[in-house]
């Protein structure tokens, strides 16, 4: 007598994964579709076997749209949309791995693996002169006013100029890197009658001004690291007369003598010189050269 009998392969294993808990490190500043977590990293097996049915999904709220996998049946994980640090620095991925596609009416088996994502901030912003105003509803824009300051004309100020609405600084707005910053004079002061230092931002004079002209300086803030990572501030500088002192007579009383039939416009002479005209002057302390 010969049995034949048939084993039917049921559907009584699950999907397992290499790993339940993955956690990776992705740069603020990588590039869209670049794979984050290897496929070797996120597959799963079948004992039965089956065809492995993916899905990946999202947990934080906020952070939904940014990571995805290239395909229901391919679990790689890439990046989807670029990234923002200042939005969000860690977020968490949930892939379920079936063994039966989503929807189906058979019974389904299912693994899952955890996925923590931490973004590191990388060097993706300029230096951002303060103070500053945000145009944009998530802050990754700041832009600053003009500087503003006076100095007298035919004078050297030995201290540093005091500016509206403030002394020149600027930030490196990628807080966690906080790389150094120089600044410098990049235009608007041919003549070098401005110097500014190069690590505090202090605005000093090296010669005095001597036109009523302003002067509209261009100040250079720049990442040490990498010079392309720079701003421009403009800082006006306007040129006034000193005006502390009234100005004065050198004497109270000048005495003159005049000869009679002469013609109109004629010289008044100095009392008991008539050979020198009468000078009448006058002095201002606020302009001792002139």
């Amino acid at each position: 007598l010969d049995i034949q009998v048939t084993i039917l392969n049921v559907n009584d294993n699950s999907p397992v994964l290499k790993q339940t808990n993955i956690t990776a490190v992705v740069p603020e500043d990588t590039k869209v579709n670049a794979i984050v977590v290897p496929r070797e990293d996120v597959s799963a097996s079948d004992a039965d076997p089956d065809t492995i049915y993916y899905e990946l999904t999202t947990i934080v709220t906020g952070t939904d749209g940014y990571f995805a996998i290239k395909g229901v049946n391919n679990p790689e994980i890439y990046l989807q949309k670029a990234l923002d640090y200042e939005k969000f620095n860690l977020t968490t991925l949930v892939l379920y791995a079936r063994d039966r596609p989503v929807g189906s009416l058979e019974l389904t088996n299912t693994a899952t693996a955890t996925i923590n994502i931490y973004i590191e901030q990388a060097d993706t912003k300029p230096p951002w002169f303060l103070p500053c105003t945000f145009i944009n509803t998530d802050k990754s824009i700041c832009i600053s006013s003009r500087y503003t300051g006076t100095v007298n004309i035919y004078e050297v100020s030995t201290e540093p100029l005091i500016l509206e609405p403030g002394p020149i600084y600027a930030i490196d707005p990628d807080y966690l890197l906080n790389e150094k910053i120089v600044y410098s004079i990049v235009g608007g002061d041919p003549d070098k009658v401005f110097s500014v230092d190069a690590d505090t931002g202090n605005l000093t004079m090296n010669k005095e001004a001597t036109s009523l002209d302003s002067y509209l300086l261009q100040v250079m803030a720049t990442q040490v690291n990498n010079i392309q990572k720079y701003s421009i501030a403009s800082v006006e500088i306007k040129v006034v007369s000193k005006n502390n002192h009234p100005p004065y007579f050198k004497t109270r009383i000048y005495n003159g003598t005049v000869f009679a039939g002469l013609d109109p416009r004629s010289f008044v002479f100095q009392a008991g010189d008539p050979s020198t005209p009468l000078m009448i002057t006058a002095e201002d302390d606020d302009f001792p050269n002139v």
